[in-house]
């Protein structure tokens, strides 16, 4: 199975979300991931022109993504490269695939959630099964999901240094992702004496009791 994060990062808070997203994936045995950094030269004349990037997330099983939130949404090297995949969107060349995003920000309250719903209904154009976070806010031991958000992960840093239980709820949002990854694609499951083909790894998840 392979997972792909693919995000935009300024200071490197975002950078480092992403890589504790990816170490929570890679912890799920058969996961492959790819992290794929959108950076200044892959935006042309205000374009996103990396090709090879899109192909390799075409690939992927599962994307998580990431931006900063810059004036309550991603920031504009992002959405150049949300804007880049209008081709793939004819096609819904990545439907079916899970979806899951996170973004730091630094204000407590700096309109995050709105980056969040951003991503959410992009992954929605693209027909992607969105993965929020199972985590209830004040209501886990380890104090994941400090604040609260269950779409996707918020997190926030004012000093450039990401709170450890920020990195900690990104570490297991990759492993969730993985793991629903990991159900979208399964050969099928035993019913009776038959071989039955999941396409729908939610559904799936439902009636194993896994959501």
């Amino acid at each position: 199975m392979k997972l792909a994060v693919v995000f935009h990062s300024v200071s490197g808070t975002t950078r480092q979300l992403a890589q504790a997203v990816a170490a929570g994936a890679a912890t799920e045995r058969g996961t492959d991931v790819l992290m794929a950094e959108i950076v200044g030269s892959d935006i042309v004349d205000g374009r996103f022109q990396n090709s090879t990037l899109l192909q390799q997330l075409s690939g992927a099983d599962a994307i998580v993504f990431g931006s900063p939130t810059y004036m309550g949404c991603v920031s504009a090297q992002f959405k150049a490269f949300a804007d880049a995949t209008g081709e793939l969107w004819a096609e819904q060349a990545w439907a079916n695939k899970i979806a899951a995003g996170f973004t730091i920000g630094g204000n407590l309250s700096g309109d995050q959630l709105n980056t969040i719903q951003y991503l959410q209904v992009f992954a929605g154009q693209h027909g992607m099964l969105w993965a929020g976070l199972d985590i209830p806010g004040n209501y886990d031991p380890a104090k994941r999901n400090r604040l609260g958000a269950q779409s996707g992960l918020i997190a926030h840093s004012a000093d450039g240094i990401v709170h450890k239980t920020d990195l900690l709820t990104a570490h297991y949002l990759g492993q969730r992702v993985a793991r629903l990854a990991a159900l979208s694609v399964t050969p099928g499951k035993l019913n009776g004496n038959a071989r039955v083909l999941c396409k729908d790894p939610v559904w799936y998840a439902f009636h194993r009791g896994g959501l």
